[in-house]
Parts: structure tokens; sequence; C-alpha cells
């Protein structure tokens, strides 16, 4: 499947832009080129040589801020899209195969989390278990992995149906091993396309939480955070709120383009367009089959 997404432009450019977004994860504290809690004197200073961002209401340096912020979001974001793949495609999974009296659970507990008030569920369950970034993901990844619990449903009721897992199923088959061999295969590809959407997702959920100061405590620099501390300034520094903006706009757009690569080359669609490349391959007049002077 990588192979596939890369084939595409749209996969190219996606992954292009995600790899960039992980770097600046890995290396964004290290390549900071100054303290991002250092204040000084020099406060609202536009972009200069010294600070190529210019500086905030208390004088630190937005790159370095920036840089040093981009750690918690991606790890955030990542967080989310975990949880919820975890919390919810297995038991989606396991909904199909386990009987009616598990499926009627799992769907009922589903509903009520579809039902839930988001943003007001997130920040009561924070406020009982601490302010933190891991709590606030944790929520948050509960909170949206129906989405995954009906992709993986949808998925597996479709490849239950077929004769070979009825015939495995007669044969004596445990679940594990019809679900291993079978099952997985099918539902991996949604779940692809559901997991990328989810990241993107994920950032606006993470930039949104901080934005309001859930999850990371001030001063510690997020790309939500950077926002929220920009909006009081408008009038000395209007153009301060987009450099984080570009990033989170950039990240979420590279994870829907990624999402519809994963789906144009996956299922049905990735079968037609392999056939279409084949046929074009093997197309008379093509350098493989151009026959040669002595063939006349």
């Amino acid at each position: 499947m990588v192979r596939r997404v890369l084939s595409l432009t749209s996969g190219r450019i996606a992954v292009g832009v995600l790899a960039v977004i992980a770097l600046l994860a890995l290396l964004g504290p290290w390549l900071a080129p100054q303290d991002p809690l250092a204040t000084s004197d020099d406060t609202l200073a536009a972009a200069s040589g010294a600070h190529w961002l210019g500086t905030d209401h208390l004088g630190r340096d937005v790159l370095s801020r920036l840089l040093d912020g981009s750690q918690v979001s991606v790890l955030g974001s990542l967080e989310v899209a975990v949880v919820a793949l975890a919390v919810g495609a297995i038991p989606g999974i396991l909904s199909v195969c386990l009987g009616r009296v598990f499926e009627w659970l799992s769907l009922r507990l589903t509903d009520t989390l579809v039902a839930l008030p988001f943003l007001l569920f997130a920040v009561a369950v924070i406020a009982l278990l601490g302010n933190g970034i891991t709590q606030a993901m944790l929520v948050t990844g509960t909170l949206v992995s129906p989405l995954f619990y009906r992709v993986a449903r949808a998925a597996t009721l479709t490849v239950a149906r077929s004769p070979y897992v009825e015939a495995a199923i007669v044969s004596g088959a445990s679940v594990g091993w019809i679900v291993r061999r079978h099952v997985w295969a099918k539902v991996l590809p949604p779940l692809a396309v559901a997991l990328a959407q989810t990241i993107g997702v994920g950032f606006v959920i993470v930039s949104s939480l901080t934005f309001l100061g859930i999850g990371v405590q001030p001063p510690a620099p997020t790309w939500g955070g950077l926002l929220a501390s920009d909006l009081g300034y408008l009038d000395y520094r209007p153009w301060a709120p987009l450099a984080p903006a570009v990033l989170i706009s950039a990240t979420v757009w590279a994870c829907n383009l990624l999402a519809d690569a994963i789906r144009d080359v996956s299922g049905e669609a990735g079968r037609a367009l392999l056939a279409r490349r084949k046929a074009r391959a093997h197309r008379p007049g093509t350098p493989d089959t151009v026959p040669t002077g002595g063939a006349r």
C-alpha cells in the first residue's frame, strides 16, 4: 500500500508535508535558536535578524516557541488517533464475532459516546483526572473512537458474510484465527483512511484545547497556545497568528490528502488503478512492446 500511495502525486505531497512536520516535532526543541521560556524587555518586536518571527508580549522569541511547541502538538494528535483506534477498532471487529450480548453493549456504549457534548465532557473529565496532556488526549481519543468502531464494524460485517469465513467457522476455526487470517486484511485499508483523517482531527482538537489552556498550561508553548496569546495584541502584531495557523492548516490538509490517497489505492478503486496502469504499460506502441527492426 505504501508504494501505491507514493505512486500518486497527492500521496507524495501529503507524505512530504507530514515528514516536515514530523522533523519539526523531533528536532524542534533543538532547532530553537533561543530559550522559548526566556523573557526580555524587547516586547512585541517585529521580525528581525535576531528574532525571525518577532517577540511576544513578554519578549519571548516566537520562532523558538513555535519550534519547541511542535512536539506537544504532534504527539498529542498522535495520542488521540492511537487511543481512538484501540478503543474503537477492536470492539468494532469483536462486535461481529462475539455474539449478540457484546454487540448490543458495544453499540449502546458507542451511541452514548456520540451523544456526549465533546468539549463539556472533556473539560469535566480533565478536571477530575488533572489538567495534563495525557489525560486530555485519553479523553478526546475515547470520544473520537466511535468513528473507528463504525468503520471496523462495517468492514467486518462485509467480510463475515463471505463464504470463506463461513467455511472457516464451520470447520471449527477460532475467532482469533479468523480475525488474523481473513478479517484484518480487509479491515486495514478503511481503518488506515480513518486513522489519517483522525490525526488531522487530532491536530484541531489539540490546538483547540491548548487554545483554551486545557492540557498544557502556560508558559509551555503549543501551537494553540501561541494563537491564544496573540489575540490580545493584534493591534501591534496583526500577522502574529499567521505562523501557527499555517502550520495547523497545512498539517490537517496533508492528513486529509493522505487519507484520500489511501482511499484511492485501496479496495476496488486501488485494483482499478492498477488495472489501468497495467493496461497502459502493455499497450501497443509503448517501449516494452515496440517491435525491433528485424521483426518485420
